[in-house]
């Protein structure tokens, strides 16, 4: 069942799918009114703070598109911007119908199925990793099989790894590297169906490109230190010098996926000869808290941004007065996501010695209330970030690298005597 509610006055032109705090309070900063699309069980914090919003499934099938259409006509939405990965086919299938232009859903699918992904983006002239499909462990092993032979592996050789992904989860999630036959027997019925590509090379790094009428209005791009672990905003002098190479290509995704309105959020990687690959693109919001770093380096709310490209109607000069330049970040802002390297713990710390470092900023690593570490699921559940701003970037990479070899957390069997270090 959906239900919904409205505490403020008509029409509403955006719908935010998902629940996100951050929006939300991004809109309300910028007094542009909303309804929030959201799962059943965050209908109560929508009432507590008068919060105007539609309760939905997002597990339906997308027939049901039509009649949460016609809920948000009710309102005035014409806009609807997807915040999570769950949300990208309903945003496809509802701005599909608010612009009346079904092929829009049909290009939002290509978001969630990397082997499509990939096989737009090769049609279309685009460097990508040799890849396939595979239903079970004999498509893998004989993937396997045929990459190493075509690079000319003779017994004794190291081999090259292969890359397996679910074809529709978000990010990393489910994300495993085949590096032996061994590996390969380890796979069960839940990785498949799924997608095999061959590793690529060079320095890989993200771009959060925020798209009206075709053009990019602003281009971010974020250095990983290693994917999942750690990131900053913006990139460092030696990544950015090749901007206009890394600008090309996001215009090529651009231009090969047809995107008009929104943002995307492609994932790269570079030779230093300069031949970029393509990894995978979304269309909602990044992980690993980019849209926080953004703020705190480039000075505007990207969800705001999300948010004005994702509107037709913004006009030019609503653009130009929202987004900086691209170069005027004085400043990189960077995260540390923090994983026990423990299977109990009983405790969160911080180095006395980072706390005081002119870099940090604030952490909010937290106390579990169960002690055995929850499995690890790609790079979703790290038990807190340690965030850091400053003015130089080999600094910011030198600490970043530093403290992902530190445990932050503490198991039973370790005393504390004479541990200075501070929760």
């Amino acid at each position: 069942m959906s239900s919904s509610r409205d505490h403020s006055e008509y029409p509403i032109r955006t719908a935010l799918l998902g629940f996100c705090i951050p929006a939300m309070e991004a809109l309300h900063a910028h007094n542009h009114s909303f309804v929030a699309v959201v799962p059943e069980e965050f209908t109560a914090y929508m009432e507590e703070h008068k919060i105007p919003y539609i309760s939905w499934d997002f597990g339906r099938l997308n027939e049901q598109s039509e009649r949460l259409a016609m809920m948000l006509t009710e309102r005035g939405v014409k806009v609807a911007v997807p915040l999570y990965e769950e949300t990208v086919e309903w945003a496809g299938a509802l701005n599909g119908r608010f612009r009346d232009d079904p092929r829009l859903f049909t290009r939002y699918l290509l978001f969630r199925d990397k082997a499509m992904m990939k096989r737009r983006a090769q049609m279309h002239g685009i460097r990508v990793g040799v890849f396939e499909e595979a239903d079970n462990k004999e498509d893998v092993n004989r993937f396997f099989k045929r990459v190493n032979t075509a690079l000319t592996k003779i017994e004794g050789d190291v081999e090259d790894p292969i890359h397996l992904k679910p074809l529709n989860a978000a990010g990393s999630m489910g994300h495993k590297m085949i590096r032996t036959l061994a590996d390969i027997e380890t796979l069960t019925e839940k990785n498949f169906p799924c997608l095999l590509e061959t590793h690529l090379n060079g320095q890989e790094f993200s771009c959060e490109v925020f798209v009206h009428n075709k053009k990019i209005r602003f281009l971010n791009i974020t250095e990983y230190i290693h994917l999942g672990y750690s990131n900053f905003v913006p990139a460092s002098p030696t990544l950015e010098k090749r901007r206009k190479v890394i600008k090309q290509a996001v215009q090529d995704l651009i231009d090969a996926f047809d995107i008009e309105y929104g943002m995307i959020h492609p994932e790269f990687f570079i030779t230093p000869d300069n031949k970029i690959n393509f990894g995978e693109v979304a269309a909602r919001v990044p992980g690993g808290h980019i849209f926080e770093l953004i703020k705190k380096a480039h000075g505007f709310d990207p969800f705001m941004g999300f948010v004005l490209c994702a509107d037709p109607e913004t006009t030019e000069a609503q653009l130009k007065k929202f987004f900086p330049k691209e170069s005027a970040a004085d400043e990189y802002a960077g995260c540390l996501m923090v994983y026990p390297k423990q299977s109990i713990i009983t405790r969160a710390k911080m180095p006395s010695e980072l706390l005081v470092h002119p870099y940090y900023e604030k952490h909010n690593l937290f106390v579990p209330t169960n002690p055995k570490v929850a499995e690890r699921e790609a790079y979703g559940n790290h038990y807190g970030t340690i965030y850091f701003k400053g003015n130089d970037p080999e600094t910011m990479r030198k600490l970043l690298l530093e403290y992902e070899e530190v445990s932050f957390y503490e198991s039973p069997e370790r005393k504390a005597e004479g541990d200075n270090s501070t929760w």
